[in-house]
Parts: structure tokens; C-alpha cells; sequence
């Protein structure tokens, strides 16, 4: 990827001397039309280098799609019940794999005392 983004920039290079020699109208004449132009250059470059990798991301999302939905429906009830129990992550430690095969996530000794939601009531953990 360097590699196309240096001969792209070499050959915005190469043609700014022959633009600059053109004849070119006065509104024209100050350094930043030429700045314009070259970084349009450069950008259709990388648009072109690009749209191949584009191409192929957007197809491999079209073919996740409904294999996505179908998990976040499945999953997003579970999440957010989870959620609705979980004050605040920070008050959390990193979670912990267990040779069996658990997932513990330890409370912080130092986190404030936990309140449950009034109207869902008190949860069991």
C-alpha cells in the first residue's frame, strides 16, 4: 500500500512542472489551484487503487448481513438484560477464564456498593 501511495505521489510530481509551465488564467494563477488540482490527482489515484478492496468488503458484508441479524436477534435480548444488571464496566476487573472452561468478571473491591434498579427489584448473582 506505501508503495502505491509513493509512485502515486512521484507522478502528482512529475505533472505539476508541466502544469505549472501551462499558460493559465489569472484567477487561476496562485499556488492553491495547483495544490487543488494535485490532491484531487492523488485522491482519484487512490479511489482507483482501492475500489477493487471496497468492492470486495461490501459484497463479504452483504453475504454477513442476514447471518448478522439473525445473531443480534438471538443475542441482543440476553445482552441487554445483561446490561440492566451491570451498574458500570469501570467498576469491573478484566474478566477471567477459568481452566474449566468459566468466565468469572470480578466486582472491584474499591467500586461503590451496587443499588439495583427500584423497578425491576433485586437481582440474584
Amino acid at each position: 500500500m506505501k508503495q502505491i501511495v509513493i509512485l502515486t505521489f512521484v507522478a502528482c510530481l512529475g505533472v505539476s512542472p508541466a502544469i505549472a509551465q501551462e499558460e493559465v488564467a489569472p484567477e487561476s494563477q496562485d499556488g492553491f489551484s495547483l495544490m487543488e488540482e494535485g490532491a484531487r490527482m492523488l485522491m482519484r489515484g487512490l479511489m482507483t487503487e482501492m475500489e477493487p478492496a471496497i468492492t470486495d468488503l461490501r459484497e463479504g458484508l452483504e453475504e454477513m448481513g442476514p447471518a448478522f441479524t439473525e445473531f443480534a436477534q438471538s443475542v441482543g435480548p440476553a445482552f441487554a438484560e445483561m446490561l440492566d444488571q451491570v451498574d458500570d464496566f469501570r467498576n469491573y476487573d478484566a474478566p477471567e477464564f477459568l481452566p474449566n472452561g468459566d468466565i468469572v468478571i470480578r466486582r472491584k473491591p474499591d467500586a461503590p456498593a451496587w443499588q439495583p434498579d427500584p423497578e425491576t427489584g433485586d437481582v440474584e448473582l
